[in-house]
């Protein structure tokens, strides 16, 4: 019955020929053109019908590079590697052949299993008058989604059920919000990827003192997102208090982050799982924050600059630096104070 219901239900390729990935994506092709992809699959588990991919490109320590046997005695129809690697291949399989497996498989994935396109206002939607479609034929909006007057929506967008837009948002054109997700007071960029049950454009935990009291202090800020920005699951994005809160184009976003009032992030950063940005704090382009890292109020993070999980940042970190520890500092000086701690603290 299960193997029944992933048939029905579960991700299915669309068939397509080794031929023609090698023509969409400028691969050189050895094999038979007519060869058959109806999946991809790991190349130590696929199985004919299927493409698989070799590769000894190390773009970070995360790669590993799995043995020469494996490619020797993968039994895919159609096999992504390198050129130095196609003597290993194992006869009668169709090769295409780059020098960037790694980068290729990405497009190829989106290739072979592209979600079906989904067009049309549901009938169980509440879509309020007022609400600005450019171009309505190309949106998708499905039930029990709301979308409140004043919005506008670009040509392409997907609202996915039970989402909410509310007024004073734009969605850039081919942008997908997901279930859940809760969207007000905010500019989103085209392409963007909104995951489920995202908040982006509410309140800032700003408050001031008064005679004794916590008082919350009026926000009257946006949420400013570039193209191909990516909210993960969870996310909250705060509106700014008196200025935008803003994210460079590309930048990626993990699940369960919090993004305080008024921070900027660059462009093409990485904020994985459970990062915390308090507010006022700027990040530049292309920094990379590890799992769980705090950033305090003000703080300065530079350009390509790169903190390791679960630190705590206090103090300004310069451009191109590699930081970690709580409280963060150059990871260098990090594992010295760690063998000192080691050695001293930690005897027997």
């Amino acid at each position: 019955m299960l193997k029944i219901i992933e048939a029905l239900f579960g991700p299915r390729g669309t068939k397509t020929t080794a031929g023609e990935l090698a023509d969409k994506f400028g691969l050189e092709l050895r094999g038979e053109r007519e060869t058959v992809v109806r999946g991809v699959a790991p190349i130590a588990d696929a199985r004919a019908g299927q493409l698989a991919f070799y590769s000894t490109e190390r773009n970070s320590n995360a790669f590993k590079i799995l043995p020469i046997e494996v490619l020797r005695n993968t039994r895919a129809s159609v096999i992504l590697l390198q050129p130095e690697q196609i003597d290993d291949a194992p006869k009668g399989a169709t090769l295409l052949v780059t020098d960037s497996p790694r980068g290729n498989i990405v497009k190829i994935l989106g290739e072979i299993y592209r979600e079906k396109p989904r067009f049309g206002i549901s009938p169980d939607s509440h879509v309020e008058r007022g609400v600005f479609f450019r171009s309505k034929k190309t949106n998708y909006v499905g039930q029990f989604a709301t979308v409140e007057r004043g919005a506008v929506i670009e040509p392409g967008v997907k609202i996915y059920p039970g989402a909410y837009i509310g007024r004073n948002v734009t969605l850039g054109s081919g942008t997908i919000v997901y279930s859940g997700a809760h969207i007000e007071n905010a500019t989103i960029g085209a392409d963007c990827v909104i995951n489920a049950n995202a908040v982006i454009g509410k309140n800032g935990f700003g408050y001031t003192r008064q005679d004794g009291h916590n008082v919350f202090i009026p926000h009257v800020g946006r949420v400013v997102l570039g193209d191909r920005v990516s909210v993960g699951a969870n996310t909250c994005i705060d509106r700014g208090a008196m200025t935008d809160t803003i994210v460079g184009e590309g930048t990626k976003i993990d699940n369960l982050c919090q993004i305080a009032h008024g921070v900027v992030v660059g462009k093409e950063c990485f904020l994985a799982s459970g990062t915390g940005l308090a507010g006022g704090t700027v990040i530049g382009d292309r920094v990379l924050l590890g799992g769980q890292v705090g950033v305090a109020n003000g703080i300065h993070i530079g350009d390509d600059a790169e903190v390791g999980a679960k630190s705590g940042v206090f103090k300004n970190i310069p451009a191109s630096t590699k930081a970690m520890g709580y409280p963060a500092g150059v990871g260098t000086e990090f594992f010295r104070h760690y063998a000192w701690i080691r050695k001293h603290v930690n005897k027997d």
